[in-house]
């Protein structure tokens, strides 16, 4: 009677007859696994250096662009300064009462 029970009691309720064992991947397939996420994080990089890449362009045309306007707002400004020098001088009281220049002579040697 006693070997019965015993049995009865390894085999008893909730319990299981079989004796899972984990399966685990063996050597090669762990380093293709992990050569395959390192390949992938490295796609990911290359992905995001690129966008940055483009616009770092992008900014550097913006950039010179805004270069070459503020040159031309310059020459502008240069140009708009001597217009309003002669327009000053031609209806200035004393440039009205100056003579025209008229050559007097040449020195001689």
């Amino acid at each position: 009677m006693r070997n019965s029970r015993r049995n009865y009691t390894s085999y008893g309720r909730n319990r299981n007859t079989v004796k899972y064992s984990g399966r685990s991947l063996g050597t090669i397939s762990m380093t293709g696994i992990i050569s395959l996420m390192v390949l992938i994080v490295g796609l990911i990089y290359a992905a995001q250096s690129t966008k940055a890449t483009s616009y770092d362009y992008a900014i550097s045309e913006i950039d010179e662009e805004i270069s070459e306007l503020k040159a031309e707002k310059d020459d502008l400004a240069v140009e708009r300064a001597r217009l309003t020098s002669v327009a000053k001088t031609e209806t200035s009281e004393v440039a009205a009462r100056m003579e025209d220049g008229v050559v007097s002579g040449y020195a001689r040697e």
